[in-house]
């Protein structure tokens, strides 16, 4: 059994649609912790964290926005993740996907010091691969995987403390490139299963082969889930809506798949936006496959009465 180490992380600074603050208490409400310790395993809630002083930060590209939070979101992420990582499983709350930019330093920082490579599994419609040089939204939600891999363009944020090499990234459900992205994804030997890979392949094979290299390397594995690698039909709850995301049963699947690997240290919950949500069935649903990916199999899910 495991020690989950809950971590409210409240930022909507990474894009434009408020909401995603609410995340961490949707969340909460949704019964995260107790479905946790019902599948036997020690939870510890530390609340919802607060950034630190805002630094005095700006940009030459204009179109980006928030850079003092995100860099202070970032430091705080960084250095409290770390610290979970030496105790048990850290699972971050969210908040947008800005927040991936620390909590995947911190991660880096306790891989390195321990002596095993990271590997990254990225969950989500979106391969947020701009860096803030190249990003014409503006929006750093949409960086995080150029900042892990150790894509230039980056400053003022501190360097990565150990990019991860492209290799060890697995982008899995993706259906939204910009072209800028595209050009650099073709450039990095980033693994890249999208959903016209899942649809011709199935979800299992490319899966298990990408997780068979994070076992033969001694690995750690930092999964990234936002809730837009769902199918918005089942999960609404989203700023970023992408038709043709996982089913209900695929997203399943995926989770049981990482269960039964055994090798998931580490967990983003991302991109929930309560004040979007029918009755809290987005969250409803990401905590059900909190519990999969912890355990839970389909035979012991209860029916579900509304």
């Amino acid at each position: 059994m495991s020690h989950a180490i809950l971590i409210g992380a409240p930022i909507d600074s990474g894009q434009r649609r408020p909401g995603c603050l609410m995340g961490p208490a949707a969340y909460r409400v949704a019964g995260i912790a107790p479905a946790l310790r019902d599948l036997g395993h020690t939870v510890e809630d530390l609340g919802d964290l607060t950034h630190g002083p805002l630094p005095q930060a700006s940009h030459p590209n204009p179109a980006v926005h928030s850079l003092p939070e995100t860099l202070a979101w970032t430091e705080t992420l960084s250095r409290v993740t770390e610290s979970a990582m030496a105790r048990g499983l850290p699972v971050i709350l969210g908040g947008d996907h800005s927040l991936a930019l620390g909590t995947v330093a911190g991660v880096a920082r306790h891989a390195r010091g321990v002596g095993r490579p990271l590997f990254l599994l990225w969950l989500d419609a979106h391969s947020d691969f701009h860096t803030p040089e190249t990003t014409t939204s503006g929006n750093l939600h949409g960086t995080p995987v150029a900042y892990i891999a150790g894509r230039p363009g980056f400053a003022p944020f501190p360097p990565f403390p150990l990019p991860v090499p492209p290799a060890q990234i697995c982008l899995f459900g993706i259906r939204s490139v910009d072209p800028a992205e595209h050009a650099a994804l073709l450039d990095h030997d980033i693994a890249i299963k999208d959903m016209r890979v899942l649809d011709e392949l199935g979800i299992v094979a490319p899966l298990r082969a990408f997780l068979d290299r994070v076992r033969l390397a001694g690995g750690l594995l930092h999964v990234s889930l936002d809730v837009d690698f769902l199918d918005p039909s089942i999960a609404p709850a989203v700023g970023t809506t992408v038709p043709g995301g996982t089913t209900f049963r695929e997203a399943h699947l995926v989770m049981e798949l990482l269960h039964e690997s055994g090798l998931v240290s580490s967990l983003d919950l991302v991109e929930l936006n309560p004040f979007l949500d029918e009755r809290g069935r987005t969250a409803l649903l990401m905590v059900d496959l909190v519990a999969s990916l912890m355990g839970r199999k389909v035979f012991d899910r209860p029916t579900q009465n509304y």
